[in-house]
């Protein structure tokens, strides 16, 4: 076993998830409009048909995770390029509800065993607690799948049609998609070797020593569930979020682009500066950043919409590595992949009521509905704030070695 991840795994690895996030979760805005016209069915159809996938995704996860945590990432995730591309070219292929809704649900398939779950868990198969500062490598690159996904799903549907997006999105896995990850290292045939075993002592989850209790599981799942409910319903409504609260739809454009640079530079931030601390830390710190923002944004209004903005995403771009880098150091290396799969069941199912939950509050409170995902964020920070933080200091260590 290598003693860390290496840059061209990392790079391999962010590729191949790039295109699977662009390819799945950002394809639906781009082609919901013509898929729906085409097809014949409404606008929200389509939306319902994406949230049954993330549904789908949710359900599978701790399932996928288990066969990582047995055979590594590396033959999950060929198959995975697989689904992809069916569901895609299935996609491509259909022609009323039944067809599109079975599309969604391979897609759901691929989402579940291929995106930042499978990666993470194929990382700490290999390399177990020391996988920290790879996972935070994945999300930079990765950081950019709807900024390479949504040019290229609005090109290729503009110049001939949503149809043939898909099935260039198809190909794609085939090729590019299937090769990167058909070059991932091969796991040891045993899950817990020496070295792996050491380095679980080092870290926060020794293997000798106090194991978490079952709270901790409960606090990190509501965390994950608060956050990406956030997270999707800032990704779905926050133009129209901000008009309401008396932005212009410029200042909203303007505001939305700053996300991803935010996302990217917080993450720069966590790979350089706050590698050196605990990530229930740099955890806590982000998961406060959303409330104090959308506070901003309802006692001040329009001026107050950049901070908004940012500090939205920069908490947004943290909190994405701690899903990854929080159940490592908080439970150990073994049994990572089931049990990471375990912890985003509420998290998917919550992404998947977001658009429409929030929605709901918008209509009904304007602006004010910030409170809502305000409050959540808060609720997060203080579920943070209630796990144990004995491990941290062991876990200090283990930054320093890498």
């Amino acid at each position: 076993m290598a003693q860390s991840p290496n840059g061209s795994l990392v790079a391999r690895l962010g590729a191949a998830q790039t295109l699977a996030w662009a390819s799945s979760y950002y394809l639906v805005a781009m082609l919901a409009v013509p898929m729906a016209h085409d097809t014949g069915v409404s606008v929200p159809t389509v939306f319902a048909a994406f949230s049954a996938a993330l549904v789908i995704s949710a359900l599978l996860g701790p399932y996928a995770g288990r066969l990582i945590d047995r055979l590594g990432g590396r033959p999950v995730l060929i198959v995975t390029s697989l689904v992809f591309a069916v569901g895609l070219a299935g996609l491509g292929l259909a022609r009323e509800v039944v067809g599109l809704f079975a599309a969604w649900l391979v897609l759901g398939i691929g989402m579940g065993s291929g995106l930042y779950e499978a990666a993470f868990a194929t990382l700490v198969r290999l390399y177990g607690t020391r996988s920290r500062n790879a996972i935070t490598g994945i999300t930079l690159i990765a950081g950019f799948a709807s900024t390479v996904g949504w040019p290229l799903s609005s090109y290729l549907e503009s110049h001939y049609g949503w149809r043939v997006a898909c099935f260039v999105w198809a190909a794609l896995h085939l090729t590019l998609g299937l090769a990167l990850n058909a070059s991932l290292p091969r796991a040891e045939e045993e899950p817990a070797s020496p070295s792996l075993r050491q380095a679980a002592r080092s870290g926060s989850a020794d293997v000798d020593g106090p194991t978490p209790g079952p709270m901790a599981t409960y606090a990190l799942a509501f965390v994950f569930a608060a956050t990406w409910f956030i997270s999707t319903a800032m990704a779905a409504h926050l133009p129209r979020l901000l008009q309401a609260g008396g932005a212009t739809l410029a200042t909203a454009v303007v505001v939305g682009a700053l996300i991803g640079p935010s996302q990217v530079g917080a993450r720069l931030l966590e790979f350089g500066l706050l590698r050196k601390v605990h990530p229930l830390l740099s955890a806590r710190l982000a998961a406060s950043l959303h409330p104090v923002g959308a506070a901003a944004f309802v006692i001040l209004g329009a001026p107050a919409a950049t901070l908004f903005g940012v500090l939205h995403g920069a908490g947004n771009g943290i909190l994405t590595i701690a899903k990854g880098t929080l159940p490592l150091v908080i439970f150990g290396p073994q049994g990572y992949g089931h049990r990471q799969g375990l912890l985003m069941v509420p998290a998917r199912i919550a992404q998947a009521l977001a658009p429409w939950l929030f929605g709901i509050c918008i209509d009904l409170w304007g602006a004010q509905a910030l409170w809502v995902s305000g409050g959540l964020g808060l609720a997060a920070t203080g579920a943070l704030f209630a796990i144990r933080s004995a491990t941290a200091e062991p876990t200090r260590q283990v930054a320093a070695a890498e």
